[in-house]
């Protein structure tokens, strides 16, 4: 089988994109491939902001209904795929949306919200996250929201959660976590990756890991290559297994400087909690969504199996869906 029959047919997922949507950024996701992606829909906002960006996003699923679709669990995206669209769910990159009602969890369930990160890099009411100079682990409203998601089947990422926080986190829930995105501290020492033992913990709990062919958080930085990322791929492979493993770009495309700037502030305005700058470099070869291709041929290249490229792809993903959001 090409390369290309074998990424066409292919379920592919993507576990976190962040990029300023536009009729482009759906054409490209087409473009390349993608069969589903969790798209943040909410991070430094609160309750009101949330929900002005669900409603965007609902008009979006009727003016571009042609390329793509909303998605809420395993069976909708392999629906996505036989109709050849991207399938969207919804994923939060946050908790500040429910601001301090538990309550509002069911409310953004039943509007599609399937994916939730419990803090972005610095502290709120759940916990601390990863840029955070101390972690004081999961609070008891933290324990709360956690068994609400559990209740609600809303994935819990943990990609930018402090160490104890997360595993804190892991630990309380009843239903797998997952890294949506996250890179490996043992290549590149950088707060946003995760130690092995950190990987082999959620897997233990039966959780997943979404890999993130990301400059920043790779030793090659703007310099990155496919097969640089490749290595990270087959790095995390060796720790967590190659049925645990998955892509999560977090790919920015079309975003500026000046949101990077609000991301990289606590709360999107105060301290800068990241010390990086400007907009984020891309993969060379991987620097459009519409590029997703060249990945696969990259595993090609490197010698995978069909069976390993197919899994990484997007059905280890898909299988992990089945079992934490339905």
């Amino acid at each position: 089988m090409s390369v290309n029959s074998l990424h066409q047919s292919a379920v592919v997922i993507d576990g976190l994109v962040l990029s300023r949507w536009s009729r482009e950024v759906f054409e490209d996701m087409h473009k390349g491939g993608l069969t589903a992606a969790n798209c943040t829909c909410s991070i430094w906002e609160g309750t009101r902001g949330t929900l002005i960006n669900i409603a965007w996003w609902k008009q979006a699923f009727v003016e571009h209904g042609d390329i793509i679709m909303q998605v809420r669990s395993a069976a909708d995206i392999r629906k996505a795929k036989e109709l050849g669209k991207v399938g969207i769910l919804l994923g939060w990159q946050n908790t500040s949306a429910i601001e301090d009602r538990l309550d509002f969890l069911p409310l953004f369930k039943e509007l599609g919200v399937s994916v939730v990160q419990l803090t972005y890099n610095t502290q709120n009411l759940a916990g601390s996250g990863c840029w955070e100079s101390r972690d004081g682990g999961l609070s008891d409203f933290g324990r709360e929201m956690i068994d609400t998601m559990n209740q609600q089947r809303m994935l819990v990422d943990l990609s930018h959660v402090g160490i104890k926080t997360a595993s804190d986190t892991i630990a309380h829930s009843k239903l797998p976590c997952a890294y949506t995105h996250v890179g490996a501290y043992g290549m590149f020492a950088n707060s946003r990756n995760k130690t092995d033992e950190q990987l082999r913990e959620i897997i233990d709990h039966g959780g997943f890991v979404g890999v993130a062919p990301y400059p920043p958080f790779m030793k090659t930085g703007a310099d990155t290559t496919l097969d640089d990322c490749l290595e990270l791929f087959e790095y995390m492979i060796n720790i967590c297994g190659e049925g645990n493993i998955g892509i999560g770009t977090d790919f920015t495309q079309g975003q500026d400087d000046e949101y990077f700037d609000w991301l990289r502030r606590d709360k999107g305005y105060a301290r800068r909690a990241n010390p990086g700058r400007g907009k984020a470099p891309f993969v060379k070869g991987l620097d459009s969504l519409a590029h997703y291709p060249n990945l696969t041929a990259a595993m090609e290249r490197r010698g995978w199996t069909e069976q390993r490229i197919r899994g990484v792809l997007g059905e280890n993903w898909l299988r992990f869906l089945g079992e934490t959001i339905g």
